[in-house]
């Protein structure tokens, strides 16, 4: 059965960006690049642009050329290959130009001949042309929605007949069903989050709807359901990640109530429907969006002049401000009038707050009525039951544990807030209010950096240009995780800012999957960061002939939000922002990585509260002075950073921890206060949390909960899982990573063997005892926040 929860194996977003920093019966559908004719690869030397269309290395080198035709050779020796030649011997007379254009066309060929080679035959015989579907128009987007439904309801109809022995093929035919709509529905709900065209957006987002609501259709299918119990009396499956999957079904039949009375399960199923839509809407008004403020130059004193300058202006000679991270951060961490900050402010709270408020509130109703009817006292209950943590009452002492431990180093951070805020109040002739308000939060924080570990982050910017950070990157996860990454040039996508890369194991040259990269803001994409499954990886059916099935390649998409390069200069990103980047390709590796037998299974498809962990692990990376040198280099000619200067940088990993850690804890407490309720006032329960943790309510007629899309996107009763894995990330990292080295690729190879390979078909503690060979601590996160035990 679809489980009806589209959005929780699509996206997997950073923490709230505001607080910190979702049987063969039809042929198969794999989603590959088609002719990759042009490829650069990412070992070689970056290459330093100001382009904003391509993030790439150098054209192809000689070592490019002999490592892809060994690669060629290696691997196209096949009778079909040999097969295939053409007579040669008449070309020993070209002309000059014969030569250069017979040589381009051979490296060409050669390198599409050597990845397609790497590729099963089987997979290969089922490609259809699927790159041009990125760029569907709303009609075909509309048709194909409803074409996929159709045909993934017949596959179900034809479950629910299943007869006499045939019942043997349930559990075979239900994962075909999973596989084949995974593969094609993103074609169709996707291009809400990038496209540049509104109606084609506003299609997909009337095709999301109707793909989720069949979804839950297809959830609720009792005939189906009691087919699969009937294979569970009757049959053993095949593997042993067949018999977890075909446990998995059965459960999550249950919690859908299938195995009550009919009015509970028509109930349960109108109000699935309903959340469903909601959370489609909730996140359809934050990324169409559009507020903007506008602030004259005096008003953004403290701003770097090149980031007033980049803002646009209105007739009266204001600046536009918009309420994207680009323009936000700047402004709250370097502004010194504290009005512009409280405006600012205020005005993102307030963002959505008419439309998103009653969406949220009526989510938290149905959530809870929910929740009793399949027999739970609160949605936190119903949620984590299927969790690593199990229960609320575990949930609610680890988060106070952290609070309780935080208490005191939060209250010197804020003292120490207090006496910058009273100074720089005192300099610019500004009242003085004995209290740090939540528009100070992060103008202090980054005076703190700046003046107690003399870290300037408008200077250390300069050393992270966006392509020297991608190739860094790009460089560190092929060595640690033993890969190879292959630039598909000119490759169709649905923006020009979108690039392509094919991904291979550097030992056995397999070929593993695709991921794309889209960096840069633009109207209505996607507004913070995060990654999209595309396509699961996993096994197919086996085709004529075959004696074993091959595998479908994983796909995913990384979505990101970077300012944009200018004439003047490339794309330079903060520290923080370097951690986002390393974070959220953390989570394209787990895509790709894995290598599940069932589509159900397949990259992220872990417990809630462990899919961050491999993320979070690898932002240690951004804090290690061996792999920063890799990543950093000044835009102007390469430089490395100062000494002096990465020394107090890793040495701020410290700063201001207690008041990182306690925003977090506010949106942690929140989330499990309006789920272990019947209704909730979300306004006030925000703000009455924000008190509590930080000593003052959030601003007065604000509602962030209204723009926090974790609580309508699959993270509900489930945000403490970013502290939660926190603990097992660093023990992880610290267990495996601090002796060996960041770029050991043994180290890293336990680590994609472990953690990254079995995707969600391993217990997620099963997965850390088995890298850690013990029991996981919390002995390690907690040093890493400063506290020895």
């Amino acid at each position: 059965m679809l489980s009806g929860l589209r959005i929780l194996r699509t996206r997997h977003l950073l923490p709230s960006s505001l607080p910190t920093a979702l049987l063969s019966q039809a042929t198969p559908r794999v989603f590959l690049a088609q002719n990759p004719r042009t490829f650069t690869t990412t070992r070689t030397t970056t290459k330093t642009t100001t382009s904003s269309r391509r993030i790439s290395s150098k054209p192809c080198n000689t070592r490019l050329i002999d490592n892809t035709l060994t690669r060629a050779t290696l691997t196209t020796t096949p009778s079909t290959v040999l097969s295939s030649m053409e007579p040669q011997m008449t070309k020993w007379r070209l002309s000059a130009e014969e030569i250069e254009s017979g040589a381009k066309d051979l490296i060409d060929n050669t390198l599409t001949r050597a990845t397609l080679t790497t590729t099963p035959s089987t997979v290969l015989s089922s490609m259809e042309p699927q790159m041009t579907k990125w760029r569907l128009s709303a009609e075909e987007i509309e048709s194909g929605a409803k074409d996929l439904m159709e045909k993934t309801r017949g596959l179900y109809d034809e479950i629910a007949s299943l007869e006499g022995d045939k019942i043997t093929n349930a559990l075979s035919m239900v994962s075909e069903a999973h596989r084949s709509f995974d593969s094609e529905c993103h074609y169709y709900d996707f291009p809400s989050e990038v496209s540049t065209d509104k109606a084609v957006r506003d299609a997909s987002v009337a095709a999301n709807k109707s793909l989720s609501d069949f979804e839950i259709e297809m959830s609720a299918r009792k005939d189906v359901f009691d087919k699969l119990c009937l294979y569970q009396d009757s049959c053993t499956p095949p593997t042993p990640e067949s018999e977890r999957l075909l446990k998995r079904l059965i459960r999550d039949g249950k919690r859908v109530g299938l195995h009550l009375e009919k009015e509970k399960r028509e109930r349960i199923k109108e109000i699935n429907s309903r959340i469903s839509t909601l959370g489609i809407e909730f996140s359809n008004n934050m990324n169409e969006d559009k507020t903007e403020v506008f602030f004259s130059t005096d008003q953004l004193k403290g701003c770097s002049q090149e980031f007033v300058n980049g803002l646009e202006k209105n007739a009266d000679g204001l600046h536009k401000v918009t309420l994207q991270y680009t323009h936000l951060y700047p402004i709250l961490k370097q502004c010194c009038i504290e009005a512009t900050r409280k405006k600012l402010l205020i005005t993102r709270y307030s963002m959505c707050k008419e439309a998103n408020t009653p969406k949220l509130e009526e989510l938290v109703r149905l959530r809870s009525e929910k929740a009793k009817l399949l027999g739970h006292a609160t949605h936190s209950d119903f949620i984590l039951e299927a969790r690593m943590a199990k229960t609320k009452e575990t949930v609610k002492n680890f988060l106070d544990d952290v609070l309780g431990k935080l208490k005191e180093p939060l209250k010197k951070e804020f003292d120490d807030f207090l006496k910058l805020k009273e100074r720089e109040c005192a300099e610019h002739n500004e009242p003085f209010s004995g209290v740090i308000e939540p528009w100070d939060i992060y103008h202090f924080m980054q005076v703190t950096e700046k003046e107690r570990y003399s870290v300037d982050t408008e200077q250390l910017k300069e050393y992270f240009p966006l392509e020297k950070v991608t190739a860094g990157l790009l460089q560190i996860y092929q060595t640690i995780l033993n890969l190879k990454f292959v630039e598909v040039k000119d490759a169709p996508t649905w923006h020009e800012e979108a690039t392509l890369y094919s991904v291979f194991d550097a030992a056995t040259d397999d070929f593993l999957g695709q991921f794309y990269i889209d960096l840069h803001p633009r109207e209505g994409k996607y507004g913070h960061a995060a990654v999209f499954g595309l396509q699961p990886g996993c096994l197919m059916p086996k085709g004529a002939g075959d004696t074993q099935p091959s595998r479908q390649p994983v796909v995913c998409g990384m979505l990101c939000n970077f300012t944009a390069p200018t004439a003047e200069k490339p794309s330079l990103l903060y520290h923080s922002e370097v951690e986002t980047y390393f974070h959220e390709f953390g989570h394209v590796m787990h895509q790709i990585c894995s290598q599940s037998e069932h589509a159900l299974f397949s990259g992220t498809s872990v417990e809630r509260d462990f899919v961050e962990a491999p993320s979070q692990m690898l932002e240690n990376w951004c804090w290690v002075r061996q792999s920063l040198e890799l990543m950093s280099g000044h835009y102007k000619d390469n430089s490395p950073i100062p000494g002096d200067l990465m020394e107090k940088l890793v040495k701020s990993k410290l700063a201001n921890i207690a008041t990182l850690y306690c925003r977090q804890l506010i949106f942690g407490l929140f989330d499990q206060d309006i789920h272990s309720r019947d209704t909730a006032d979300t306004a006030q329960v925000f703000s009455d949390t924000h008190k509590m943790v930080m000593g003052t309510p959030a601003p007065e007629n604000t509602n962030f909960a209204a723009q926090f899309g974790h609580m309508a996107g699959g993270y509900d009763a489930q945000y403490y899982g970013y502290m939660w894995s926190k603990v097992y990330c660093e023990d992880m990292f610290h267990s495996v990573f601090t002796e060996s080295g960041v770029l050991d690729p043994v180290a890293g190879t336990k680590y994609r063997t472990c953690i990254l390979k079995p995707g969600g078909s391993v217990d997620a503690f099963d997965m850390l005892r088995n890298m850690l060979g013990r029991e996981p601590n919390s002995d390690a996160f907690f040093r890493s926040i400063g506290f020895e035990n």
